[in-house]
């Protein structure tokens, strides 16, 4: 049976006329997915018995579990969360000044295999729908309390490997409808997370940034380089012997020009390997080439053979080029939610949701 929370406000609209069943009843619902987090249609109290019934008969609904939680010094929360089938997800909430925003997975594991990451030693397992990734952000609201008002897609697995998914939870969390049809009134029964607050992290495996570009999204596009040739990001990330760095940045230039957006790209910086002069210069041709952006992030390494670089010297010499590099902000590293630390060998949980 699908889940109901799979559709938007309007869809659902639709499905409860087709149904006879009246529009208020339809609102009730979504309040209860969109709003409340519902984890059962029994909980849904106010609706007639027969109804619930109803939906029970015809739809389901996914609600993870939190086996675990925990918080950082910088007020990072990570959450472990069990899926329906006995799968282990992670997620991290970050807060900023200007609101909470949260990283999910989309995938339990990845099978991009890149060398610096945590979540690639227990290979994959499945894709998350897109009623699982939605969850992280209504339960982790519910558990937390807080209003969660940005989303980062950069948690376990690659997003646009997992492309429907992906693109259903972005029309769901973007979703600006007030009432189903259309009819504007209170406050929004969607989510209604602005596109601009929505950003998709990707190594890029083949043809998914010009698939990305055809959704015509405003989403924040963030591409993982890491290495600005093709010997460098062969080791360190295995989709790239499938497309490689040149093959990439045509596919970034097209996008840029389809959609009017700037691409930025993360570049972990790793002493010896891709933190040289050279790279620094060749990194800086390629990205003046399209108007793109370098976001710059201190390793946070899941393998003991690379080390840490350093961070403002490589930016140094990118802004020596006129480039936009910032550093990113490193937000839970002391309890393994920063970047690039998501995980499943760490999340193997024993009956009973205890960690083995």
């Amino acid at each position: 049976m699908p889940d109901l929370k799979q559709y938007t406000p309007e869809e659902i609209g639709l499905i409860f006329a087709d149904a006879g069943l009246p529009r208020y009843r339809a609102e009730q619902v979504i309040r209860h997915l969109f709003g409340i987090g519902a984890s059962s249609f029994d909980e849904m109290t106010d609706l007639p018995k027969e109804l619930r019934a109803y939906l029970a008969e015809h739809f389901t609904l996914s609600a993870p579990d939190a086996v675990r939680k925990l918080e950082s010094s910088d007020g990072t929360i990570k959450y472990l969360w069990k899926l329906r089938d006995g799968e282990v997800i992670e997620s991290a909430l970050l807060r900023y000044g200007y609101g909470n925003s949260l990283c999910v997975s989309t995938q339990a594991g990845c099978r991009m295999g890149c060398a610096f990451c945590a979540s690639a030693p227990r290979g994959f397992k499945r894709n998350l729908s897109a009623a699982e990734i939605l969850d992280q952000i209504l339960f982790a609201q519910k558990e937390s309390g807080l209003q969660i008002s940005r989303v980062d897609l950069m948690g376990i697995g690659e997003p646009l490997d997992n492309f429907e998914a992906a693109a259903r939870f972005i029309k769901l969390v973007n979703n600006p409808l007030f009432a189903p049809g259309g009819r504007k009134k209170g406050s929004p029964l969607g989510l209604n997370i602005g596109a601009r607050h929505i950003s998709v992290s990707t190594c890029a495996p083949p043809n998914a940034i010009v698939k990305f570009a055809e959704l015509g999204t405003q989403c924040n596009l963030l591409v993982s380089l890491h290495a600005p040739d093709d010997e460098t990001r062969n080791r360190l990330m295995p989709i790239n012997r499938v497309v490689g760095v040149e093959y990439l940045f045509r596919d970034c230039a097209d996008y840029v020009k389809r959609s009017g957006r700037r691409v930025s790209f993360e570049y972990a910086v790793i002493k010896g390997v891709n933190d040289t002069r050279a790279q620094a210069e060749r990194l800086a041709n390629l990205v003046l080439s399209i108007g793109a952006h370098v976001n710059l992030i201190r390793l946070n390494s899941a393998n003991g053979d690379f080390v840490p670089g350093d961070v403002y010297a490589f930016r140094a010499m990118l802004t020596e080029r006129k480039v936009n590099a910032t550093v990113r902000r490193t937000l839970g590293a002391d309890i393994d939610a920063a970047c690039g630390q998501l995980r499943r060998s760490s999340t193997e949980i024993k009956d009973g949701g205890q960690y083995a």
